[in-house]
Protein backbone atom coordinates (compact mmCIF):
# COMPACT_ATOMS: atom_id res chain seq x y z
CA UNK A 1 0.00 0.00 0.00
CA UNK A 2 2.03 3.02 -1.10
CA UNK A 3 0.02 5.94 1.24
CA UNK A 4 3.07 8.53 0.24
CA UNK A 5 2.04 11.47 -1.96
CA UNK A 6 -1.61 10.90 -1.24
CA UNK A 7 -3.98 13.80 -0.10
CA UNK A 8 -5.23 13.08 3.41
CA UNK A 9 -8.60 12.75 2.45
CA UNK A 10 -7.47 9.69 -0.23
CA UNK A 11 -5.30 7.97 2.29
CA UNK A 12 -8.29 8.32 5.45
CA UNK A 13 -10.71 7.08 2.31
CA UNK A 14 -8.36 3.59 2.44
CA UNK A 15 -8.60 3.18 6.21
CA UNK A 16 -12.29 4.12 6.28
CA UNK A 17 -13.10 1.28 3.13
CA UNK A 18 -10.96 -1.17 4.59
CA UNK A 19 -12.43 -0.96 8.26
CA UNK A 20 -16.41 -0.97 5.99
CA UNK A 21 -15.49 -3.73 4.21
CA UNK A 22 -14.09 -5.22 7.53
CA UNK A 23 -17.11 -4.54 9.27
CA UNK A 24 -19.60 -6.14 6.46
CA UNK A 25 -17.77 -9.21 5.91
CA UNK A 26 -16.84 -7.93 2.38
CA UNK A 27 -13.68 -10.06 1.33
CA UNK A 28 -10.24 -8.12 1.56
CA UNK A 29 -7.58 -7.41 -0.71
CA UNK A 30 -4.31 -7.06 -0.49
CA UNK A 31 -3.10 -3.62 1.61
CA UNK A 32 -6.68 -4.00 3.37
CA UNK A 33 -6.05 -7.35 5.01
CA UNK A 34 -2.53 -5.33 6.63
CA UNK A 35 -5.13 -2.07 7.71
CA UNK A 36 -7.47 -4.26 9.45
CA UNK A 37 -4.78 -5.94 11.19
CA UNK A 38 -3.19 -2.84 12.00
CA UNK A 39 -7.03 -1.48 13.53
CA UNK A 40 -8.08 -4.55 15.09
CA UNK A 41 -4.95 -4.06 17.02
CA UNK A 42 -6.49 -0.71 17.90
CA UNK A 43 -9.65 -0.58 19.75
CA UNK A 44 -9.91 2.12 20.78
CA UNK A 45 -9.73 4.11 17.30
CA UNK A 46 -13.09 1.33 16.18
CA UNK A 47 -14.93 4.41 16.49
CA UNK A 48 -12.94 6.65 14.60
CA UNK A 49 -13.19 4.15 11.44
CA UNK A 50 -16.55 3.45 12.06
CA UNK A 51 -17.52 7.80 11.71
CA UNK A 52 -16.54 8.35 8.64
CA UNK A 53 -18.54 11.69 8.38
CA UNK A 54 -17.31 12.79 12.05
CA UNK A 55 -13.22 12.13 11.29
CA UNK A 56 -12.47 12.24 7.69
CA UNK A 57 -11.65 15.97 8.19
CA UNK A 58 -10.88 15.91 11.90
CA UNK A 59 -7.60 17.90 12.60
CA UNK A 60 -4.89 16.44 14.69
CA UNK A 61 -2.32 18.99 16.17
CA UNK A 62 1.63 18.06 17.23
CA UNK A 63 2.06 18.70 20.83
CA UNK A 64 -1.97 17.75 21.31
CA UNK A 65 -2.81 15.60 23.49
CA UNK A 66 -4.98 13.52 21.25
CA UNK A 67 -3.43 10.98 18.98
CA UNK A 68 -3.64 11.01 15.26
CA UNK A 69 -5.22 7.79 14.59
CA UNK A 70 -4.30 7.41 10.75
CA UNK A 71 -0.86 8.47 11.18
CA UNK A 72 -0.64 6.20 13.94
CA UNK A 73 -1.71 3.01 12.25
CA UNK A 74 -0.04 4.02 8.75
CA UNK A 75 3.44 3.95 10.86
CA UNK A 76 2.37 0.21 11.51
CA UNK A 77 1.30 -0.33 8.27
CA UNK A 78 4.70 1.81 6.85
CA UNK A 79 6.78 -0.38 9.86
CA UNK A 80 4.88 -4.19 8.04
CA UNK A 81 6.00 -3.28 4.68
CA UNK A 82 9.24 -1.93 5.45
CA UNK A 83 9.65 -5.77 7.49
CA UNK A 84 7.99 -7.71 4.69
CA UNK A 85 10.40 -6.51 1.89
CA UNK A 86 13.68 -5.36 4.26
CA UNK A 87 14.06 -2.08 3.12
CA UNK A 88 15.67 -0.27 3.80
CA UNK A 89 17.65 -3.35 4.25
CA UNK A 90 18.64 -4.40 7.80
CA UNK A 91 15.36 -3.21 9.00
CA UNK A 92 14.04 -6.87 9.25
CA UNK A 93 16.45 -8.33 11.49
CA UNK A 94 16.45 -5.06 13.50
CA UNK A 95 12.84 -6.04 14.04
CA UNK A 96 13.87 -9.32 14.92
CA UNK A 97 15.61 -7.87 17.95
CA UNK A 98 12.93 -5.64 19.20
CA UNK A 99 11.08 -8.67 18.95
CA UNK A 100 12.82 -10.22 21.01
CA UNK A 101 12.96 -7.87 23.22
CA UNK A 102 9.80 -6.87 23.68
CA UNK A 103 7.88 -10.02 23.56
CA UNK A 104 5.73 -9.44 20.49
CA UNK A 105 4.95 -7.87 17.86
CA UNK A 106 3.08 -4.64 18.75
CA UNK A 107 5.26 -3.66 21.49
CA UNK A 108 8.07 -4.03 18.84
CA UNK A 109 6.73 -1.60 16.05
CA UNK A 110 5.49 1.04 18.59
CA UNK A 111 9.38 1.07 19.48
CA UNK A 112 10.14 1.22 15.86
CA UNK A 113 7.97 3.59 15.39
CA UNK A 114 9.88 6.02 17.92
CA UNK A 115 12.41 5.76 15.24
CA UNK A 116 10.50 6.11 12.15
CA UNK A 117 8.89 9.59 13.44
CA UNK A 118 12.01 10.59 14.65
CA UNK A 119 13.95 9.33 11.19
CA UNK A 120 10.88 10.98 9.21
CA UNK A 121 10.98 14.11 10.92
CA UNK A 122 14.67 14.77 10.83
CA UNK A 123 14.61 14.66 6.99
CA UNK A 124 11.26 17.14 6.79
CA UNK A 125 14.03 19.48 8.81
CA UNK A 126 16.47 19.30 6.74
CA UNK A 127 14.50 19.40 3.50
CA UNK A 128 16.48 16.65 2.32
CA UNK A 129 15.29 12.15 1.73
CA UNK A 130 15.66 10.51 4.94
CA UNK A 131 19.16 8.72 5.65
CA UNK A 132 18.42 4.85 6.19
CA UNK A 133 21.42 4.52 8.42
CA UNK A 134 20.26 7.12 10.96
CA UNK A 135 16.69 4.93 10.78
CA UNK A 136 18.79 1.77 11.12
CA UNK A 137 21.38 3.31 14.03
CA UNK A 138 17.84 4.28 16.10
CA UNK A 139 16.89 0.75 15.92
CA UNK A 140 19.50 -0.80 16.39
CA UNK A 141 20.11 1.53 19.80
CA UNK A 142 16.41 0.27 20.40
CA UNK A 143 17.50 -3.51 20.53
Amino acid sequence: MNLYGQERAEIRDVFFNAWSKHKTGQILHGAECTLVHVALQHPKYHDVLSNREKYADRDYHIGSSETNPFLHMGMHVTIIEQISIDKPEGVRSRFSQLLHKMGNEHDAHHRMMECLGQWLWQAQQSTTPPDERDYLDCLQRMG
